[in-house]
């Protein structure tokens, strides 16, 4: 590097419109899944807390999970004021980029979300869309491990009138692919607990919220067939702005 001096400017933030309507879906498999309705407890006072308009649906099977999100788009687009926002949390049995429907059969992850996405769903173009994945994507198991101590061509144009049709999305998994996910009988699961618990009492944007939940899923231990486990979420993001829910 020469010798020129640089001086780093800070970003200009820039955040998402919250000032419209913020509607939630959760579907939620609880057959088989204990603890799951002390999760959809903790979900339902989250989503009033922060304003959303929230639908809860149990036990849908592959094809419902297909059949609510239409309907949660249907809904979108027809809503009386502008929508701002929308939540889907999905938790059920899964593996790597499937969940179990009630009747068994699977339904492909991606299939529910490109529903909302900015082709299909006008409503919400250009709208922070965010996906909650409480499910098990494989069957690895993480003991966790010790610390130590403590050629493209680029065209620029200024506001193009066009959007990708997959930004403003944010895509939340309780692990990391090909892990196991962990949920207590009685308590619920440590991810959503955590989710809830930081989204409402914590302020910053939902990235600082998110690095603050796997901190602090980081420094705890599920102990699962008498062994002590780690498990950490897993984010995927296409947001283009900060995204505050409060």
């Amino acid at each position: 590097m020469d010798s020129e001096t640089i001086n780093p400017q800070p970003l200009q933030e820039e955040r998402y419109d919250m000032s419209g309507a913020r509607l939630a879906l959760t579907l939620c498999v609880t057959k088989a899944r204990e603890g799951s309705e002390v999760d959809m407890d903790a979900l339902e006072r989250m989503f009033q807390y922060l304003k959303f308009e929230s639908t809860m649906k149990r036990d849908p099977t592959a094809q419902q999970f297909l059949d609510d999100m239409d309907e949660f788009q249907q809904t979108i687009e027809n809503w009386k004021e502008p929508v701002s926002c929308a939540f889907v949390v999905l938790m059920a049995h899964g593996e790597e980029g499937f969940l179990k429907g009630e009747d068994g059969n699977m339904v492909r992850l991606e299939d529910l979300f490109e529903v909302l996405n900015n082709k299909n769903c006008k409503a919400l173009r250009g709208k922070p869309k965010v996906y909650i994945i409480q499910a098990c994507r494989g069957e690895h198991r993480d003991p966790g491990e010790e610390l130590p101590g403590d050629e493209l061509a680029v065209i620029k144009k200024k506001n193009p009138p066009t959007i990708p049709t997959y930004t403003d999305m944010i895509h939340i998994y309780s692990t990391v692919e090909g892990f196991l996910s962990y949920r207590h009988d009685q308590k619920g699961s440590g991810f959503i607990q955590t989710l809830t618990d930081v989204f409402i009492h914590k302020k910053g944007s939902i990235t600082e919220l998110l690095e603050e939940i796997t901190r602090l899923m980081a420094n705890t231990e599920v102990m699962q067939e008498g062994k002590p486990r780690k498990v950490n979420p897993e984010i995927q993001s296409t947001l283009r702005k900060k995204l505050y829910l409060q």
